[in-house]
């Protein structure tokens, strides 16, 4: 069984920012169909800014807890920063994750990226700011 630690514990059992944001700005869904985990992250942006990050996620614990720790690690930030969150960062926030677990930080930036995606495309086509 893989060893996890206290960080990765704490956010599965405690994760932040779970549910979903009423009229989001972006979002990005993204599925691993080998393990079954399944992440949505929701965005809302204010100047440049994500103002709030929720998810909803459907997987093991690793999963839930990379899902925690991005919407913590990308709240505030101005989609430029947020787009550079990467999975070794989220792992390495997360104080390391066992080596088979390590693609539920892939989900987790994926999901992150593809919820910016969504809003900046929705913003070039004139869509609510």
């Amino acid at each position: 069984m893989p060893v996890y630690s206290k960080k990765v514990m704490d956010h599965f059992t405690n994760p932040r920012n779970v549910g979903e944001i009423e009229n989001p700005d972006g979002v990005g869904e993204v599925g691993n169909p080998v393990c079954g985990d399944m992440m949505t992250f929701y965005i809302k942006v204010k100047d440049n800014r994500l103002e709030d990050v929720k998810f909803k996620t459907f997987g093991c614990g690793a999963a839930i807890a990379v899902s925690s720790m991005v919407s913590e690690m990308a709240k505030g930030k101005t989609l430029e920063e947020a787009m550079k969150i990467t999975p070794r960062s989220v792992a390495d926030e997360l104080e390391g994750l066992p080596k088979q677990k390590f693609h539920c930080s892939n989900l987790g930036a994926q999901a992150l990226n593809k919820a910016i995606e969504n809003y900046l495309s929705k913003k070039k086509k004139g869509g609510k700011k």
